[in-house]
């Protein structure tokens, strides 16, 4: 049986666009190399004129990216065309400071406090050899039923960027170490 494909509504943004303000980027294969495509849609994202659209193709619909851009300005939308292709259009409608890291937040301080903490009290899980957007999804899944009073100990292969706003505005707190290249901890705990 074939899977019914949902699409929501076309925004204005989509149906006054300019062919020569469409500026297109696949990260699929990119995704498939197993590394995270980030720095390059942040280096894309940041040479977007006012007016234009990125259109980012994708094996899967990138919400975190979407709230991620959605809080800096960007309206978005994004159409499934089938179970391996998701079109993803992010619409820059001014002027506006564009996934600024914030560089001054040491998010390792504190880890041996915190470790020591919820010493017998840590969930674990292991999300490195998970495709995205798998990582962020399982570790969602296991807040979303992880007692108060209980931390989640997590072995990732990088810093999870878009699931860091996501668990501020879910009020967890979170401690990050980097191992090496490829290996880093975190521990998400409520304070």
């Amino acid at each position: 049986m074939e899977k019914l494909i949902e699409n929501k509504p076309v925004p204005a943004f989509m149906k006054n666009i300019a062919a020569d303000k469409m500026i297109e980027l696949d990260v699929r294969a990119v995704i498939e190399s197993g590394k995270d495509p980030l720095d390059i849609i942040v280096k894309k994202v940041k040479t977007l004129q006012t007016g234009a659209v990125l259109k980012i193709i994708n094996s899967f619909e990138p919400t975190p990216l979407m709230h991620l851009l959605g809080k800096q300005g960007f309206q978005s939308y994004s159409e499934t065309i089938n179970d391996d292709l998701v079109n993803t259009y992010f619409y820059k409608q001014s002027e506006i400071n564009v996934l600024a890291e914030n560089k001054e937040t040491d998010y390792s301080k504190g880890w041996d406090e915190i470790l020591n903490r919820f010493n017998d009290k840590l969930e674990t899980i292991d999300v490195r050899a998970l495709e995205m957007p798998l990582p962020m999804h399982t570790i969602l899944e296991a807040l979303a039923i992880l007692p108060t009073d209980k931390a989640l100990f997590v072995y990732h292969k990088r810093i999870p960027v878009f699931l860091l706003p996501e668990l501020e505005e879910q009020q967890f707190s979170y401690r990050i170490k980097e191992i090496s290249d490829g290996e880093v901890q975190l521990v998400i705990y409520k304070n």
